[in-house]
């Protein structure tokens, strides 16, 4: 690959900082997915994420990790807190760590005012907490929810405080948040790629990879784990020089990650495996249906979190108990006594089940132990077994998915898709 490292530069790299708050993110299985979404975003302007801190609903630590955050990086993300209760006091701690008063902004409110209108409610409140502003702070509208994000801008420092609900949080990174470090930083729109990899642990990937993207010494590569997904960034490392020659490299380190890794590339896109999965669905025309038991509902909210799912998603069944899976799926009684629940007879039998009863062209189930009880020597907690019913086909697998409960559903969930997206692209 000498051709494509021959451009050797020196830059400066700008670093910020992400503070994740809410003490459920410091709970057992609770997942931060803002600060992916967040890295990813800067990745493509070369601004890279040196630190971050998850901090719980105290205003004292929040407050103290801000003025850390000030003494060693330039942009500052804080994230969640912005809601309308008591434990929603990130505007308090960001006006305490930086001796500001805060203020109700009135322009606030009277928004507020008018989205409780037009939903039809009235507004609590408390609601109005939403509308204090530290002083100085730009507003950053909400286009998604109540609760506003805000820039500040301190010196040589960048603040901005964003919601954390992610569907609030994305579209202010990409539309008012992105803008405004562009406006007040020299940054580079440098060439930038990105690869999803589903059902990978991180180790086993970056052994297959690893030969490859040493290749490329003008690429940063950034690995970004998430449950049954992995993401890979590849940024170039320059600000300046040929960038022809840039994007060719990074084409070529693509094309050859791609080959190594086939069909366990799930996307070259910004979306998710459910957008993945919809995609294909909706280009073969074929329908779904789900029954689910240990994920407990979880793959139909991401079905139906994609605008225009209705037009491959039929529905689903949380068949959590064995009355469910018996009496509306069809499972055969004595397979679950024999088998028992989580097992691939009964994974098929729901996946066939569900299928019919729905009159979908596929149906697709899945079957586990999330924990943290219910396993055994035989059947570990995260032992998950996965059904998928097509025309003349009912077939199942057995997964392991380690972790706590919340992310041996996201696993299984992301795993049930991701056997369904293999299944299509292999002639399903």
């Amino acid at each position: 690959m000498r051709d494509c490292a021959c451009w050797r530069f020196i830059i400066f790299i700008m670093h910020s900082e992400i503070i994740a708050v809410g003490s459920e993110l410091l709970s057992f299985g609770r997942i931060d997915t803002n600060s992916v979404d967040i890295s990813s975003r800067l990745a493509g302007i070369g601004i890279s994420v040196r630190y971050k801190q998850v901090i719980g609903d105290r205003i004292a630590d929040m407050s103290q990790a801000i003025s850390l955050a000030m003494d060693r990086s330039e942009i500052i993300f804080i994230t969640g807190g912005l809601g309308p209760t008591n434990d929603d006091i990130t505007r308090e701690a960001v006006a305490d760590a930086l001796s500001m008063e805060l203020k109700e902004d009135e322009q606030v409110v009277l928004e507020l005012e008018r989205l409780y209108r037009k939903w039809g409610r009235r507004m609590s409140e408390n609601n109005r907490r939403q509308a204090m502003v530290p002083e100085g702070a730009l507003v950053l509208p909400n286009l998604n929810g109540t609760a506003p994000g805000l820039f500040l801008h301190e010196g040589e420092k960048l603040i901005f405080v964003l919601p954390g609900p992610p569907r609030e949080l994305n579209p202010m990174m990409k539309n008012q948040v992105i803008p405004l470090i562009k406006k007040n930083k020299r940054v580079s729109d440098r060439p930038f790629r990105l690869l999803k990899i589903a059902s990978v642990s991180e180790s086993a990937l970056d052994a297959r990879i690893e030969g490859i993207y040493k290749d490329y010494p003008d690429v940063d590569t950034t690995m970004l784990s998430s449950p049954g997904v992995i993401s890979l960034y590849f940024t170039w490392r320059a600000d300046n020089g040929d960038q022809v020659h840039a994007k060719a490299c990074l084409d070529q380190l693509i094309g050859r990650i791609d080959a190594e890794l086939g069909i366990s590339v799930l996307t070259d896109r910004e979306e998710d495996m459910q957008d993945t999965v919809g995609r294909l669905l909706n280009e073969k025309g074929l329908t779904l249906a789900l029954a689910e038991s240990c994920t407990g509902g979880l793959i139909c909210k991401m079905l139906t979190d994609v605008p225009g799912s209705s037009e491959y998603f039929m529905g689903g069944v949380v068949s959590y108990s064995d009355t469910v899976k018996e009496n509306v799926l069809g499972v055969s009684s004595s397979d679950l006594k024999e088998y028992g629940a989580v097992s691939a007879k009964v994974a098929e039998q729901m996946a066939l089940g569900v299928r019919e009863h729905l009159n979908a062209d596929i149906g697709l189930s899945v079957t586990g132990i999330a924990g943290p009880g219910g396993g055994t020597d035989e059947k570990p907690v995260g032992t998950v077994f996965i059904g998928l019913s097509g025309a003349g086909t009912c077939q199942s697998w057995s997964v392991r998915a380690l972790g706590g409960r919340g992310i041996v559903r996201q696993r299984s969930a992301n795993q049930a898709l991701d056997q369904l997206r293999k299944w299509l692209l292999t002639g399903g």
